[in-house]
This record gives C-alpha cells, sequence and structure tokens, in this order.
C-alpha cells in the first residue's frame, strides 16, 4: 500500500466529490479513483459506494477514514523530524488556542518568536480550551495553550501559570473608586458574566451563596468579546482575569480592581503537548519559548507560576 493512496483517500472523504479531490490534488480523477481501487484491494473489502450524489464511505471505508487522516499527520511529523535531522531548521507548527490567550500572550510570543527563526511557518487554530487539548491528544496540534480550561486528561502540561480574577471596569465607573471591592459592593453593580459552564463562574455563583449574597447578573454570555464590549459601552462591569483585556488597560480603556480582603477566585494558562509524541525542531523551540515567554513578568496582575512539567491537563 502506497502512502500516495492514502493521500487521495483522504482528500476524497474530505471533499466527498471525486472531482474536487482530484482538482485539490491536481491530479486527473480516474487518478483518484484507480488509487481508491488499490486501497480495496490491499483491505480485500470495498472503501466506497459512487453515486450521483458523489461518494458514500462504507464500513470498511468509515474505518479506514477514522485512521487515515492522523497516520498522514503523523508521517508529515516523522518528515519533519528527519529533516531536523539534516540540521534544516524549517518546519512548520501547529498551535490551537482557546480565544481567550491569544491577543495578549499567544499573538505577541509568535511575533517575537517568528522574528528569531523567520523560516518556519506557523498555522494557529483559536477553539475551545477542551477542543484544543484535543486537538494535541489526535496530533493535529503541536501545542495548545488554554485558558478556562474544563478538567480534562491525558496532556502533558508543560507550564501553568495561575491568574487571578479582578473587577473590570471602565474609568468612569463608579468602581473605578475603589482599590479594592467587597463582595456586597460588586452585587449592586450591572454584571456581565460568563455561563455557568465556565468553572469560574460556578465557583464565583458559590462565593455569592457562601456570603448570603443574592446574584442576579444582568448579562449572561460564553463568548469573552462580549463582555469586554458590555464593560467598554459602560452597560456593566464584570470579573476576568486582567491578562485577558491587557490590552485595553494599557489603552486606558479599563481598570482591573482587586477583589477585597482574602475573596479570591483563581484560572489558570496552561501550555499543554501530547505526553508521548516528540516534537518536531520548530515546535521544541517555539515551545520552549513560550514557556520562557508565559514566566517573564509580562501580564497585567500578580500571577503565581508552577512548573507543571510532570502534571496532566487535569
Amino acid at each position: 500500500m502506497q502512502i500516495r493512496a492514502l493521500i487521495y483517500f483522504d482528500e476524497l472523504v474530505r471533499t466527498n466529490s471525486m472531482r474536487q479531490a482530484a482538482e485539490n490534488l491536481n491530479v486527473a480523477p480516474t487518478a483518484i479513483s484507480r488509487q481508491i481501487e488499490n486501497l480495496e484491494y490491499h483491505f480485500g473489502a470495498p472503501l466506497v459506494e459512487r453515486s450521483a450524489r458523489g461518494v458514500k464511505l462504507t464500513a470498511a471505508g468509515e474505518l479506514l477514514a477514522a485512521r487515515a487522516g492522523r497516520t498522514l499527520r503523523e508521517l508529515d511529523h516523522v518528515q519533519q523530524l528527519i529533516e531536523d535531522l539534516k540540521g534544516l531548521q524549517r518546519g512548520r507548527v501547529s498551535i490551537y488556542a482557546n480565544g481567550a490567550t491569544v491577543a495578549n500572550l499567544l499573538a505577541p510570543a509568535l511575533a517575537e518568536f517568528s522574528l528569531k527563526y523567520p523560516k518556519l511557518r506557523f498555522t494557529v487554530t483559536i477553539t475551545s480550551a477542551r477542543q484544543a487539548v484535543d486537538a494535541v491528544n489526535s496530533a493535529e496540534a503541536d501545542i495548545a495553550v488554554t485558558l478556562f480550561a474544563p478538567p480534562m486528561s491525558g496532556t502533558k502540561v508543560r507550564l501553568r501559570s495561575e491568574i487571578g480574577y479582578d473587577l473590570i471596569a471602565t474609568p468612569q465607573h463608579p468602581a473605578a473608586a475603589h482599590s479594592e471591592i467587597p463582595l456586597r459592593t460588586l452585587a449592586d453593580y450591572a454584571l456581565a458574566l460568563p455561563d455557568q459552564s465556565f468553572g469560574f463562574r460556578q465557583a464565583f455563583d458559590a462565593l455569592f451563596e457562601k456570603e448570603g449574597l443574592s446574584l442576579d447578573p444582568v448579562f449572561v454570555t460564553s463568548s469573552l468579546e462580549m463582555l469586554k464590549e458590555l464593560v467598554l459601552s459602560g452597560a456593566a462591569v464584570t470579573l476576568l482575569p486582567a491578562l485577558t483585556v491587557r490590552r485595553e488597560i494599557e489603552a486606558g480603556q479599563l481598570l482591573a480592581i482587586p477583589l477585597a480582603g482574602k475573596t479570591g477566585i483563581r484560572t489558570h494558562v496552561d501550555l499543554c503537548v501530547a505526553p508521548d509524541r516528540q516534537l518536531s525542531f520548530a515546535a521544541t523551540k517555539l515551545l520552549d519559548f513560550i514557556e520562557r515567554f508565559m514566566r517573564e513578568p509580562r501580564t497585567v496582575g500578580p500571577i503565581q507560576k508552577t512548573d507543571a512539567s510532570s502534571l496532566h491537563c487535569p
């Protein structure tokens, strides 16, 4: 069985069209058909059913499709490792991250790193924290950078930075007069909060309940961008790590005000990799660089660093 046959099959699965797969691979449709026939001969089972509507995978085809993509990604990874052995400092790195980490952590780290290694290429996919970790586990990503990550298992945490939540408000908001905010005062403000799928929101609800306070946020959303826009418009205040709005704080558009006393809720930024996968030269260099970047005091507000080399995503 040839690698080319797997490549053609994978493209056919992705496009669901012989014609489109052929166009994408710059070959004739008959070449696609011939390679599928080679695979069917190799496995001794039909893999696709052809019709006017396109192609439909058989049970055997579904089984192969589930594994072909990862197999090809692993072969690409091996190719990169071989290139590294030749001393060619080039390559591609795939990073998955959830949106809250991008503007104020990942983007500046990548920009600085790329100036040092201009021959390297990067693909950054913005997704949920869970999907980012799943991408590392399935070899779709070399590195995951996550904030607000839910409990998960299997992925090695290279570094964990613990971050506290502050009240985020505009300088014109009454909260700006406080050096720290008591919970009882916070209850008087119009709040915009993440929905209850966020671990922070669950912890915040429990904190309010413990203090005997009622929590009735005006806005509830799963979008960090919407939380930020609601605060910028003056319609509400929110609770977020100052890291996530650092640009707006530095521009004087927002303030980060600590909660009073020992009232604290914390989250963590995780830098994750697969525990059993050797990274390429490019990915290793980037991983080391992001780790150093996270350890340096660049973020707004207090951050406690944890050497998490032996941890796994929680």
